[in-house]
């Protein structure tokens, strides 16, 4: 393709649209002015339909290439995250965020716009022989917006035989994607550990039980879950990320609370850590006189990439920044995705997008990161060159 010229004409339109989105940014399942803003949008632009409401702020809008036919074979889908974090931002822009506590600190804004301007070139062109479904989902972080989306029937409502998502990448140079087949983003799971003990004054410990003692005992513990029970050929993380317990100087509390998050690749590695991190809770309580309440929860599955569609999602990535510039085996990550529930659900890839080197702390979940606006055409260019391989009008009507 490269940069298609249309595409590259939308770059300022598509960079008011950012900063707009940027600066109203709404978390988990409360993006009602970003929905909006996306379904006027792509009612503007004249999509065929423009659904609201799924999942409860998701929109998906609908657009027919010169021939549609019905049922999955000639369909795919585009999808796209809304939501931001609860972070303050500290960048000093004239677009910062004006909702407080709240900052697009990851790059759906970015991700939201680099989608909506593929659509308007989609649906002015219609160069393809299909459908084509572009999906806004809300709740990305933490909440799960994509189990729910397929939960209410995204894949019953919009037939289609594959979908496709991206994510920005800062630390992947500027023009570049990155691809591979299989294991893309590893499962997220989380937990809690409340341990309770007998509380006592801080001067006389022989009175009581100490829990935050047997916690700090546990943080130490669960990190030979990685390091002595998995194989080491598995990647897996556990990280202990808070430890809450006491109000005052000279108190020993009755209960301390340890939270955090664990990352694995397969299924059985995921049911090794969790068996482990109970065992190490019982055990280490019960070694100290106090005891231990486990809560575990499998949030995300990993994002697992499809062959063929890997290859197709490759095929456009190279033809928009050029073969050199797509890494088509890099390392997967331990970050994770709830686009994993859909590619669970139907075939598809995940792609990452070049967002710049990731210096003066635009790393992702930074509170002085920001999109950068430069790579918006690139992501739309790889958008419609990948709707347009993926269903090429000379296809036909055919499967």
């Amino acid at each position: 393709m490269p940069i298609h010229p249309e595409i590259e004409k939308l770059h300022d339109e598509m960079t008011a649209w950012r900063h707009d989105i940027h600066a109203r940014p709404e978390t988990a399942f409360e993006e009602v002015e970003t929905a909006a803003f996306v379904a006027e949008r792509l009612n503007g632009f004249g999509l065929d339909e423009v659904h609201t409401e799924i999942a409860k702020t998701g929109v998906v809008g609908v657009i027919h290439g010169t021939e549609s036919a019905p049922g999955e074979g000639r369909a795919v889908g585009l999808r796209a995250d809304m939501d931001a974090l609860h972070i303050e931002e500290l960048n000093d822009l004239p677009y910062r965020s004006q909702n407080p506590g709240k900052m697009h600190a990851c790059g759906h804004d970015g991700h939201t716009t680099m989608l909506l301007g593929a659509a308007k070139h989609l649906a002015r062109t219609r160069n393809f022989a299909g459908t084509v479904y572009v999906i806004f989902q809300p709740a990305e972080e933490n909440e799960g917006g994509g189990r729910v989306m397929v939960e209410e029937g995204l894949f019953e409502r919009f037939p289609m035989r594959s979908v496709f998502g991206m994510h920005n990448w800062p630390g992947l140079e500027l023009g570049r994607m990155a691809v591979r087949e299989g294991p893309m983003l590893a499962a997220f799971d989380l937990f809690e550990i409340i341990v309770s003990g007998q509380g006592a004054h801080a001067a006389m410990p022989h009175l009581g039980t100490d829990p935050i003692v047997t916690g700090a005992q546990l943080v130490q513990a669960l990190q030979t879950i990685v390091s002595r029970a998995t194989d080491p050929l598995d990647s897996a993380v556990v990280s202990v990320t808070q430890f809450h317990g006491g109000d005052t100087w000279n108190v020993i509390p009755e209960r301390a609370s340890l939270r955090g998050t664990c990352r694995s690749f397969r299924p059985e590695v995921q049911d090794l850590i969790e068996e482990r991190l109970r065992l190490i809770a019982d055990a280490v309580s019960k070694a100290a006189g106090a005891s231990a309440e486990v809560r575990y929860e499998r949030r995300y599955p990993a994002t697992i990439n499809s062959a063929p569609e890997t290859a197709e999602a490759a095929g456009a990535a190279s033809e928009v920044v050029g073969e050199a510039n797509l890494e088509r085996d890099p390392s997967p990550t331990m970050g994770s995705e709830d686009f994993a529930f859909m590619l669970e659900a139907k075939a598809g890839c995940y792609i990452l997008l070049g967002n710049g080197p990731g210096t003066g702390g635009c790393m992702l979940h930074n509170p002085r990161y920001d999109f950068n606006d430069a790579a918006l055409v690139i992501g739309a260019s790889y958008w419609v060159r990948l709707a347009e391989r993926l269903l090429p009008e000379d296809a036909g009507t055919s499967a």
